[in-house]
């Protein structure tokens, strides 16, 4: 496999918020959920992938290159799809288009034509006059039309309704049939990923917690919930976060199996979302 993305000891640091030193890899082929808190760092994470703010340490290859030396030719490889606006609001979509085109060494206005009758996108609109999801749709039949193999997307179903957001999830998921595209999806809507992501980053107050495969997520993590009684400190040691109630308890493991060996069947684990994950993370142990 060749790595699409690779993030090795990323450092960047503003007022009252630093990236600590952040590494991670995606391989070509596949599909990336990039999760956390907002205010967690992954907006700032793909800011330094597009070369957008200056990195203060560490390194960024995109298809093994290096992202600031070798940036238009790496751009040229890359769909961008953001959670804001970013097109000229007073343009129609066939006029912002011509804008764009010129940049892209691989553009074909046939592509465009066909994604454009596809997403039922109306040429002579002006930006302006399309909804969010129609903006999206444009954004994508854009990153389609230059043949970009990486496609980053920052927050693109974010205030999106539940049936244009099934749409693009389908649309990204028909894409990745291609095993040489390849799809980094930061979001806070985990339910998304749930459907599509191979892998799966989390990030949490500017570290990156854990990225690795969304199976072994599934398969190693569980929400452990008992009696209070079952609680001593040789299981409490595998709970990242726990929740006490007066009689009961809910917590988190990245060990559920170690967890079953020591409470037997005293206990229910179910596996746990990735919504479960975030919060104990964030939250971790509290009294209720």
């Amino acid at each position: 496999m060749s790595a699409v993305i690779e993030i090795k000891n990323l450092k960047k640091s503003f007022d009252g918020f630093s990236l600590n030193n952040i590494s991670f890899t995606l391989e070509k082929g596949y599909i990336m959920g990039f999760i956390g808190p907002n205010g967690a760092g992954k907006s700032t994470t793909i800011k330094l992938i597009m070369n957008l703010i200056k990195k203060d340490d560490g390194e960024i290859k995109i298809f093994g290159l290096d992202n600031i030396r070798y940036e238009k030719e790496v751009k040229n490889r890359i769909g961008f799809v953001y959670d804001e606006n970013y097109f000229y609001e007073e343009l129609t979509v066939t006029e912002m288009k011509n804008v764009i085109s010129p940049f892209y060494k691989k553009w074909s206005d046939n592509v465009f034509n066909k994604y454009i009758r596809e997403f039922s996108l109306p040429k002579d609109k002006k930006i302006k006059e399309l909804s969010k999801g129609m903006k999206m749709k444009f954004a994508i039949a854009v990153a389609l039309s230059h043949d970009a193999e990486l496609f980053i997307m920052d927050e693109p179903t974010s205030g999106l309704d539940p049936i244009i957001r099934s749409e693009l999830l389908d649309i990204l998921s028909y894409l990745i049939q291609d095993e040489n595209k390849s799809v980094f999806f930061s979001t806070h809507i985990t339910s998304d990923l749930d459907k599509i992501a191979d892998y799966i980053t989390f990030i949490n107050k500017g570290s990156i917690v854990f990225s690795c495969p969304k199976d072994d997520i599934l398969e190693n993590y569980g929400l452990v919930k008992g009696p209070k009684e079952l609680i001593n400190s040789d299981v409490r040691k595998h709970f990242i976060g726990i929740k006490e109630k007066q009689f009961g308890f809910e917590a988190l493991t990245d060990n559920r199996q170690q967890v079953r060996r020591i409470l037997g069947d005293g206990a229910i684990i179910d596996k746990p979302s990735l919504d479960d994950i975030m919060l104990y993370y964030a939250r971790g142990s509290q009294n209720v």
